[in-house]
């Protein structure tokens, strides 16, 4: 049988032979779709042939074991098996398909079909580039992109694992690592605009307005010339508190603003500024020549609230303090 025979005809394989394609993009399969897919497999057979090639290997004996090795339609095969089909229709390539080709070919039908998610595809594009030493622009071209579609899928295996995750399970859009992307230099900060976007449902242009807001107080503060100590304890707070904290020099004094989101934020934030808490920061702030070297009492701190419940958050708090916390800790002492 020639080549062509092979290439442009549709044979039916017995599933138990097609082995899955190593070079796959795709790591996720919704398991529902797969079993609304194997009930339509049932009724109406598979409309569209898998591409596979085909393996032969030579028996101690002398004889021939022919299997076959998928390039694409993977759903297609899975949702046959759960359908319990002996035969499935495919199409044979001929030919030496090299690993690159598998690729190239499962890659694009995948998103010719958008069954990538964010990550698969940037993975996938990694790999390309980095396995098949393949340029941006060449990519484009083989799935019919641009470049900077290329180039922006692949900054996003630049964000933490966490992130990464959340925009799998579709907890995020593709859309809200653009205004994540942008604070890449400031990991605290990152993560704080990722739990404002997964807690509070921001959308896109609201966290852009946010990602933009805070690269404007960076450049800001190095055109007012902020004194370094400053800057360096905001990112130190940051860090600790797990949330944006502000420090903010006035004449006499300052003031510390620390953003929180949930109740239980906002308890793990009191919960830190204990008499250990309290005197670390002391300590930190009198080395500042430009800070007042006074005891930092509540008032220096403004905790704002971004869901808008404070009154009862605070109320829960002050019932499980004592007398003298409750003076420390009252509304008064709060900016909202």
């Amino acid at each position: 049988m020639d080549d062509n025979l092979h290439n442009d005809s549709i044979f039916w394989i017995e599933v138990q032979k097609i082995e899955p394609n190593p070079y796959q993009p795709r790591k996720e399969f919704d398991e529902n779709r797969l079993r609304d897919l194997a009930d339509s497999i049932r009724q109406y057979g598979v409309l569209q042939p898998l591409v596979v090639t085909r393996k032969e290997t030579t028996k101690d004996d002398g004889g021939l074991v022919v299997t076959y090795e998928l390039i694409a339609g993977e759903r297609r095969l899975r949702a046959s098996r759960l359908a319990g089909l002996y035969q499935v229709p495919a199409v044979i390539r001929t030919g030496e398909q090299t690993d690159k080709m598998k690729l190239e070919i499962a890659i694009i039908e995948n998103l010719q079909r958008e069954d990538l998610n964010p990550v698969d595809r940037a993975q996938a594009f990694a790999l390309l580039a980095n396995d098949f030493s393949l340029k941006h622009v060449e990519i484009a071209k083989k799935i019919g992109k641009s470049r900077e579609y290329v180039s922006n899928s692949l900054r996003i295996l630049a964000l933490p694992q966490d992130i990464l995750d959340a925009l799998v399970n579709r907890e995020i859009t593709e859309g809200h690592t653009r205004p994540i992307l942008m604070l890449t230099d400031h990991p605290a900060e990152q993560l704080t605009l990722f739990k404002e976007i997964t807690l509070k449902k921001l959308t896109v242009r609201e966290a852009e307005n946010i990602a933009r807001r805070i690269a404007f107080e960076r450049i800001r503060k190095k055109e007012k010339f902020v004194e370094p100590e400053i800057v360096e304890l905001e990112d130190r707070l940051t860090e600790r508190f797990g949330t944006r904290v502000k420090v903010e020099k006035k004449a006499a004094g300052g003031q510390v603003t620390i953003d929180f989101f949930t109740a239980a934020d906002l308890k793990h934030i009191v919960g830190l500024m204990d008499a250990n808490m309290t005197t670390d920061l002391e300590a930190e702030l009198a080395t500042n020549n430009n800070i007042s070297s006074r005891p930092l009492t509540a008032a220096d701190v403004s905790l704002v609230d971004n869901t808008g419940e404070l009154g009862n958050n605070i109320s829960e708090i002050k019932d499980e303090e004592n007398e003298d916390d409750d003076e420390l800790y009252s509304l008064k002492n709060f900016t909202v």
